[in-house]
């Protein structure tokens, strides 16, 4: 009998040979034993992870007449012909060669008819994604109304290649990497069922370098028997791998960490002269820093073994699409050389600056800018002295990039009535419930008006940033000016002010109104102006009105007050 390789002659053949798929592995052949058989199933996974390999021991499970406990007997004539491949009633396709509509079409015609020997007609397409669009649209039909007894296995590396109407149609699996230690521990089970000798060391560098796969592990393995002399050693193993020896990363590793550019450089000579593959070499890199990091003993900077760690990501990627390996490998270690992280050079020496320090300085650089805003803002707000050493407002100092204009709100409660004020509170619930994005209710909600004209409100709100954000909002205060206009039949323009500026502000206008009625000249005449000039405003303790007794509380600063 010629030579099998070990990848087929150790092909899983029942659900509890398959390694690392146990939840896949687990419910399929719960499906078999409940008979709750779908009329199609999607495995999705990196290859080598016994995709095709499950999808033959379920065809053979669900057509076994002495399958016990889910698993087929492997010796009746249905599973001995599926497992050579010879059964007319089990269909495996190459999708990447068969992806055309036609083949596909042929498939859908030559399903209605019944199986011939098998309970179940079974379809393996493998590599599915390689299908056209029209291949698949034409699957599509098939999966939508499956003929009885059919059922489709359908199995692919690359999911997101996948229509989503397929997705949606199938029972989906997806196959894990198998984890290190799980391809080791098979690989020696293979081994000891060879009589073949090995080294436990041989056996990690294969299946590290396999990432996941166990049909890449087999195959490296039958590569390592052939040429070993009868026991595969780790000599043998890093040589069919390609991967880098211990001590020889070690040795590169010390030389980048002493910042030594001339032996890293002949380390890496000595590996590339023995056929050593760059990139291979990179990715055993990238392990040996990461290994590095989670030492105890370390006595490197953390944050320069990460910027190593960056310089190697970046150089696996040019490695990828670059011929000139070797090049670009040299560059690589130059690089981390003479890489210094939180390091100063003072002339030739190194000194390491400790890390707390960092950490100050960009404190004291976030205090100092905290201080900036500071001296700014006070500055906005100096008062100038006038000569009698009275302090006294610029009249027309306003805040830096001021959110409101002082003018028009002083504008505003010159022309402000208690009236207009109850109008615009009673509307106000009417008026949020007319918004129907929550964030503008919930902006809109927790205030009340606190003056009103007929061509203004003034509305407080709990922070700077809220009542900003409200006057930025130029589409929401024309909504609430036409909302209004519905309600009230009033239309005014929102003024939004913090609660601090709003104090401020009703402040400064009730001492401007105080120091007109002084510099005015006869008190008696400021009095009959005041009144004359608005009559809601006359401050009348006799007057038993509540309405006018409420708009005196709640507006003060129209209230000017002389003073014998």
């Amino acid at each position: 009998m010629s030579y099998q390789a070990l990848y087929r002659k150790y092909r899983s053949q029942r659900f509890d040979q398959m390694v690392g798929q146990e939840v896949v592995s687990t419910t399929l052949k719960n499906a078999v034993i409940n008979n709750q058989i779908s009329h199609a199933y999607l495995f999705s996974g990196p290859r080598g992870t016994g995709k095709t390999s499950a999808a033959k021991i379920f065809a053979k499970a669900i057509n076994c007449p002495n399958q016990v406990d889910g698993e087929p007997c492997n010796e009746c004539f249905i599973c001995e012909s599926i497992s050579k491949g010879n059964l007319d009633d089990v269909i495996e396709l190459d999708a990447a060669s068969n992806n055309g509509v036609d083949e596909i079409r042929e498939i859908r015609d030559k399903s209605t008819y019944a199986p011939s020997v098998a309970k179940y007609k079974i379809y393996i397409i493998d590599e599915v994604h390689m299908l056209s669009t029209g291949a698949f649209n034409a699957l599509l039909k098939t999966l939508e109304e499956p003929t009885e007894n059919v059922v489709f296995i359908l199995a692919t590396t690359e999911l997101q290649k996948i229509p989503a109407t397929i997705l949606s149609r199938v029972q989906r699996f997806e196959f894990k990497s198998i984890t290190t230690p799980a391809i080791e521990k098979h690989l020696a089970e293979v081994l000891d069922d060879e009589t073949v000798e090995y080294d436990e060391e041989a056996l990690d560098v294969i299946a590290k370098s396999a990432e996941g796969g166990m049909r890449d592990a087999l195959s490296t393995l039958d590569q390592a028997l052939s040429l070993s002399d009868g026991k595969v050693t780790l000599e043998d193993a890093l040589l069919v791998t390609g991967s880098i020896s211990s001590q020889a990363m070690d040795a590169y590793v010390s030389a980048i960490i002493n910042f030594d550019t001339d032996n890293a450089l002949a380390e890496l000579d000595v590996l590339f002269d023995q056929g050593k593959n760059m990139l291979r070499f990179t990715e055993d890199l990238m392990f040996a820093l990461r290994d590095l990091l989670l030492r105890d003993d370390l006595e490197v900077d953390k944050n320069l073994i990460f910027d190593w760690i960056d310089i190697a990501s970046d150089s696996m990627q040019t490695l990828k699409s670059s011929a000139q390996t070797k090049i670009i490998a040299d560059v690589m270690t130059i690089k981390m050389t003479n890489t210094r992280s939180s390091q100063v050079q003072t002339g030739a020496s190194v000194v390491e600056i400790p890390a707390n320090v960092e950490s100050e300085i960009a404190n004291l650089r976030d205090q100092v800018r905290e201080l900036e805003k500071m001296i700014n803002n006070a500055s906005l707000n100096m008062v100038s002295t006038d000569s009698n050493g009275n302090s006294s407002n610029n009249g027309s100092s306003v805040k830096t990039s001021a959110y409101y204009s002082r003018e028009r709100v002083f504008k505003v409660l010159g022309e402000a009535t208690n009236e207009d004020r109850l109008s615009m509170i009673n509307a106000w619930d009417e008026l949020v419930a007319h918004f129907t994005r929550p964030s503008e209710q919930a902006l809109l909600n927790n205030t009340s008006p606190v003056a009103a004209s007929k061509n203004f409100v003034v509305v407080t709100f709990g922070h700077e940033n809220l009542a900003r954000k409200i006057m930025s909002n130029k589409t929401l205060l024309a909504q609430v000016g036409n909302h209004l206009s519905n309600i009230i039949g009033m239309s005014p323009e929102m003024i939004a002010l913090s609660e601090n500026d709003w104090q401020e502000l009703r402040s400064e206008y009730v001492a401007n109104r105080k120091k007109q009625a002084r510099v005015g000249g006869d008190e008696q005449s400021n009095e009959t102006r005041n009144e004359s000039s608005d009559s809601t405003l006359v401050d009348d303790d006799s007057n038993n009105d509540s309405e006018i007794l409420e708009f005196k509380n709640l507006l003060a600063d129209k209230i000017t007050e002389i003073a014998d």
